[in-house]
Order: C-alpha cells, then structure tokens, then sequence
C-alpha cells in the first residue's frame, strides 16, 4: 500500500510559513530557506530569553551603584552591609526603590553603613 503524506507535508510547511511571517524575501515564501530562518530564529529567541534577564540584573545593579555612591559608599560594600543586617531584598527591589524611593533607600544606605563598619 501506498502512503500519501500529502496532508501531513501540508501541515508541516503551513506551521513554519505561519512562523516565518514578517521575514523578507524567499525566507517567507520558500519552504526551504523559511525553514532554515524559523530554525535561527527559534535558536536566537531561546539564547536571547536568557541573555535578558543577564541584562536586567546589571542594569539594577547600575541603578543601585549610581544611587549608593552619591551617599558615600559602593555597591560591594552596600550589599555587604545588608546581607550582615539580614535584609533579604533582591536587586529588582532595590533598583525600584532607587528610582522611585530614594528617601527609603536612604535609610538603606544607613543601615549598610552602619553594619559595614
């Protein structure tokens, strides 16, 4: 007997055309190249989902360092003094109360500075 796999082939090509809408040239349009598109863009998305939370945890990191040097002290020395102060607020939140807090990060900075020494 012999197997058609037509529909199957179809459904195949329409999911990865789908994915590929938005590309350019033959890479929407031809199976082959969109395939090989999809394929990068698929990889570069898993990458880049990774990659991002690496640059938001340096981005607050530089949000907390330019707010803590005003006061007299770095970052490293900062985070050392909380961490002996047992205050477990995470980068996210300190960057946040950074920017929309400062007089509550203030009373963070004398804390640290306090434990620090």
């Amino acid at each position: 007997m012999r197997v058609s796999t037509s529909v199957v082939r179809h459904k195949r090509h329409k999911k990865i055309l789908k994915r590929a809408k938005g590309f350019h040239g033959a890479r929407k349009l031809r199976i082959r190249a969109a395939k090989e598109a999809v394929m990068h863009a698929m990889a570069y998305e898993y990458r880049d989902r990774k990659l991002k939370k690496r640059d938001f945890r340096s981005l607050w990191i530089v949000r907390i360092n330019a707010f803590v040097r005003q006061e007299g002290l770095t970052y490293n020395r900062f985070i050392e003094g909380l961490r002996k102060a047992n205050v477990t607020l995470n980068r996210k939140a300190l960057a946040n109360l950074a920017v929309e807090n400062p007089s509550a990060m203030k009373d963070l900075v004398a804390l640290a500075k306090k434990h620090v020494g």
